[in-house]
């Protein structure tokens, strides 16, 4: 049974930190709850737009506002897997010559990976470990990463000079994916006034505590989904694999690979955050709908012919959508 009383702390917090980020971000409610609910669901977020539109800004927010301990990894071509997750170093006590373990940015609670796909998929896979397990190996010791953890990548987009698409081993591990847009005309004036008078943008103070991040998210996950929306769930899995009987005709012709069952996870779990989020007390079809784009769209691989005639996944996704019925 949900604790109504850890349930309204919880909520209230969450609040204050939409409210504190909303203070420094202009627009963008749609990725700042994003964050929150990767964070909420112990996922990690991707966020993918052309450069100047506050990504980083977002991310360095949602840090200052939590008052854990922040990285930022720079993601270049030329970076190589030990800068991300530490080496073993020669050091000498005493006389005597012993390995040290000198830790990587990977080890902090909130890890900027900025320009993820900049970087070669050999230096890109070096996150894998720290994003699923919340662990990372050097050698042959394994180390365990504080909680609460988050990996919040940017990304230019892949038509972008100077990119490398990531694995989809990698891209998998993403609980969601969410596309930065660029300000409207009042978003972009906002945006100027703020950043060329007075003191410029300040940092928000802390709003919130490891533990109420810790309990939120144990509060989530008591949130209840009907059996009835958990199979709704999977049959929009299904309907995104062209050899399913629930695809769509359109899916069948131009989906080479669909999504795993992360993704059903990432769905029903994102769905719980989302209900959250908006002060439900189950999980209803609109949550689900709210979270679906978001958690299967960088998980669905075209084929050659998908590709070749311009076929979005977006498209696809809305005839998922629409093609699964709510009822079996």
């Amino acid at each position: 049974m949900i604790n109504e009383r850890d349930v309204e702390v919880a909520q209230t917090v969450f609040h204050r930190l939409i409210s504190s980020m909303g203070g420094v971000i202009v627009g963008h409610e749609e990725i700042i709850r994003a964050a929150l609910i990767a964070l909420l669901c112990r996922g990690n977020l991707i966020l993918e737009g052309v450069p100047g539109l506050g990504k980083t800004l977002l991310v360095r927010t949602l840090a200052a506002c939590l008052g854990l301990k922040f990285s930022r990894i720079q993601f270049t071509p030329d970076l190589m897997p030990a800068d991300i997750v530490g080496t073993d170093l020669i050091t000498e006590e005493a006389g005597h010559r012993r390995f040290t373990f000198s830790p990587g940015p990977v080890f902090a609670n909130v890890v900027l990976a900025d320009e993820i796909n900049r970087a070669t998929p050999k230096t890109q896979s070096a996150l894998l470990e720290a994003m699923e397990e919340r662990t990372v190996t050097v050698g042959t010791n394994t180390y365990v990463l504080e909680e609460p953890y988050i990996v919040l990548a940017t990304q230019n987009p892949i038509e972008m000079e100077g990119t490398y698409p990531l694995p989809e081993a990698q891209i998998d591990r993403f609980l969601l994916k969410a596309t930065v847009r660029f300000p409207s005309l009042d978003e972009l004036v906002t945006i100027t006034a703020r950043n060329t008078e007075g003191e410029g943008i300040r940092l928000p103070e802390p709003t919130a505590t490891a533990e109420d991040i810790l309990t939120a998210r144990r509060v989530v996950r008591e949130i209840p989904i009907a059996e009835g929306l958990r199979e709704y769930v999977a049959r929009l899995l299904l309907a995104t694999h062209p050899s399913s009987q629930h695809a769509p005709p359109r899916v069948a012709e131009y989906v080479e690979y669909g999504a795993s069952p992360r993704a059903a996870l990432a769905l029903i779990n994102g769905a719980k955050a989302h209900a959250f989020l908006s002060d439900a007390v189950n999980v209803r079809r609109d949550d689900i709908h709210a979270l679906f784009r978001g958690a299967l769209t960088h998980r669905i691989v075209l084929n050659f012919k998908g590709e070749a005639e311009g076929v979005t996944i977006d498209e696809l996704l809305d005839d998922v959508w629409e093609h699964v019925p709510a009822a079996s």
